[in-house]
């Protein structure tokens, strides 16, 4: 996912004011935790391995430090002795994806923005060759501008899917409670990640399956992610099992966010965003608002536009190949 690094690194930097603003519109606490994030690593080959994984991240511009196992286990008490080394990404964070979403709803109402609940999109309208808004469940809604962000959804909007052919990405996951761990940072292994809230929680995540629309938890899904859990951090093993749940991301063909404005006038996209939602909402509304208000975008995102997917039948019909 190399392409996404820019748009991730400016997201990322937009978070501290991002959740500010949030918190201070909405009086509601996001639970942004800047604190790094810890990838274990458990092979033999564990020294060439983050040599490799350090000389990545650095050569595209992030910060990642080589930590001895011992140091690593100073900084994550719960980590695992069979751990061999370790990668610090320093630069790292996590928020509370709950929070957040509730604190912008609530600061998004205070600033004057109109929600109408139970209200599907079934399609969007046309009038004079332009997108003039939605057709939903509850009658049409006129706008001037109209942002397609419905997730793995999206496609499923009549007239949308040829500019974003998304499908849903299941993520089942875990969320414990011990208090015998304590996790300060995110920490990551090849087969799992720990993220701790404030409130005490650890939630391990997050499987990657295509099962249609279906949120599912399965026995398999939840036992994969409780043993790779308890290999990372052994005390785990006692943990009480406060929640299960499985969600839906929206994946689209080469697993790329599509963005920007479609050749319809009046028509945008913000959606198949993937494993990286969270990540790139401030980036996200930083670049739906140039779009609508400025008609410019400060970032280089041509390879995110939505037309990449109608060029893409036009090239192979004509033996355009790259």
């Amino acid at each position: 996912m190399i392409p996404l690094v820019p748009l991730g690194k400016a997201s990322l930097g937009l978070y501290p004011r991002f959740v500010a603003e949030v918190e201070e519109i909405s009086g509601q606490i996001a639970g942004y935790r800047p604190k790094g994030s810890l990838e274990a690593l458990f092979a033999r080959a564990a020294k060439e391995e983050l040599s490799t994984l350090v000389a990545l991240h650095r050569g595209l511009g992030l910060a990642c430090e080589p930590i001895r196992a011992e140091e690593a286990r100073e900084l994550e008490p719960a980590l695992s002795e069979e751990v061999q080394a370790a990668a610090l990404r320093p630069e790292e964070a996590s928020v509370d994806t709950r929070a957040l979403t509730k604190a912008v709803l609530e600061a998004a109402r205070l600033s004057g923005a109109e929600f109408f609940p139970g209200s599907g999109v079934q399609a969007i309208s046309r009038e004079g060759g332009r997108c003039s808004g939605v057709i939903t469940s509850s009658g049409k809604f006129s706008a001037g501008c109209t942002v397609i962000a419905a997730g793995c959804f999206s496609g499923g909007i009549e007239g949308v899917g040829a500019y974003a052919p998304v499908r849903p990405a299941k993520g089942q996951m875990v969320g414990l409670r011990s208090p015998a761990v304590k996790i300060e940072r995110v920490i990551w292994s090849e087969r799992i990640y720990l993220v701790p809230r404030n409130d005490g929680r650890i939630l391990a995540g997050a499987t990657v399956e295509y099962a249609g629309f279906d949120k599912t938890v399965t026995a398999g899904g939840i036992q994969s992610l409780l043993d790779a859990a308890i290999e990372l951090a052994p005390d785990l093993r006692g943990a009480e099992i406060i929640e299960t749940w499985a969600g839906l991301r929206p994946d689209s063909p080469d697993h790329l966010p599509i963005l920007g404005p479609t050749d319809l006038e009046g028509l945008l996209m913000a959606t198949g965003h993937f494993r990286s939602g969270i990540l790139l909402a401030p980036v996200t509304a930083r670049l739906v608002r140039e779009w609508i208000v400025e008609k410019r975008v400060s970032l280089e995102v041509e390879r995110f536009s939505p037309l990449r997917f109608r060029e893409a039948p036009r090239a192979a019909a004509s033996g355009v190949h790259n």
